[in-house]
């Protein structure tokens, strides 16, 4: 057995299983949980009301970083709440706490995310109203 202290050689197989993983990982957001889907169709919905008004590099950027942090928001609190449930299987208010906590860090990013998107997108939405 490797000990943790030891470095682990470069291999370009072990790096394709890193990938292999992590797309599994994502393949389990997708089949497994609601809310990540909402979080999809609602950065779609952003993606063409950028396009639709034409948003500089700049806004896109920040557009960009705004919808991935609420998806990996979202795939940390899966994480979360898949170990918590495998490893308190039974009730406990800790378990509970660090569940509620996990999904108050997703709601924080959504709500970032949405103050971004208003203050991208309310000027240039007044400009046609």
């Amino acid at each position: 057995m490797q000990k943790i202290s030891e470095k682990k050689r470069f291999s370009i197989i072990g790096r394709a299983k890193s990938f292999k993983h992590a797309f599994r990982g994502i393949s389990i957001l997708l089949k497994t949980q609601p809310n990540f889907w909402i979080h999809i169709i609602a950065g779609i919905i952003v993606v063409k009301l950028g396009l639709w008004l034409h948003i500089s590099e700049g806004e896109w950027a920040i557009l960009v970083l705004a919808i991935g942090i609420v998806l990996a928001a979202e795939a940390f609190n899966t994480a979360i709440e898949i170990d918590i449930d495998l490893t308190s299987p039974e009730y406990h208010p800790y378990a509970r706490d660090t569940k509620d906590v996990a999904a108050g860090a997703v709601l924080i990013t959504v709500i970032v995310a949405i103050v971004v998107g208003c203050i991208i997108f309310v000027p240039k939405l007044s400009l046609y109203y």
